[in-house]
């Protein structure tokens, strides 16, 4: 009776093992968190702003190491933009523009929606600053409501805004 109990539960503790095992192959994380590329890739509200990624040639410099603190606006926030402007920012000719808009989203370092409701302004990768105003409301980051904070990557965090947010210059 013993070695029943015992062969039963070597075979439970296998099956455990295989399902914890299978569970992170499927989620190809093995234990690791996605980085903000990753992280946007696999949220289909951000499937414009990863296309942007794309064409601007930031795909690398947004899975480097960090930490780095994206304001990433969705879909529905790129749609609020005239119409054609994000055609137009995907083309080739307007790499720079759009290289531009995009870096004006990044903040470096790890900044937690705890410490945003501290600050008045944050300086972008861009080399502007944004205007971070924090009211009963929520939090606005230039004219961009913050929706949705702290989605933490493996290479820093992501905050949804839902306007896309332009530099002054």
């Amino acid at each position: 009776m013993k070695s029943v109990i015992n062969n039963t539960m070597k075979l439970v503790s296998t099956m455990l093992l295989a399902a914890v095992f299978s569970a992170n192959v499927m989620a190809g994380s093995y234990g690791k968190k996605m980085d903000i590329v990753d992280t946007a890739a696999n949220n289909s509200d951000f499937s414009t702003l990863v296309a942007a990624v794309k064409a601007a040639g930031l795909v690398d410099a947004l899975k480097a190491d960090g930490p780095l603190t994206v304001f990433a606006p969705t879909n529905e926030a790129f749609a609020k933009l005239p119409a054609g402007t994000v055609e137009s920012l995907l083309l080739p000719e307007n790499k720079d523009k759009l290289i531009q808009i995009l870096t004006y989203h990044v903040v470096a370092g790890e900044v937690m929606a705890a410490d945003v409701v501290k600050l008045t302004s944050a300086t972008t990768l861009e080399g502007s600053d944004i205007t971070v105003v924090v009211s009963d409301g929520g939090v606005k980051v230039d004219n961009a409501n913050v929706v949705t904070t702290d989605i933490k990557t493996s290479n820093g965090v992501i905050h949804v805004i839902d306007t896309v947010i332009m530099p002054k210059g």
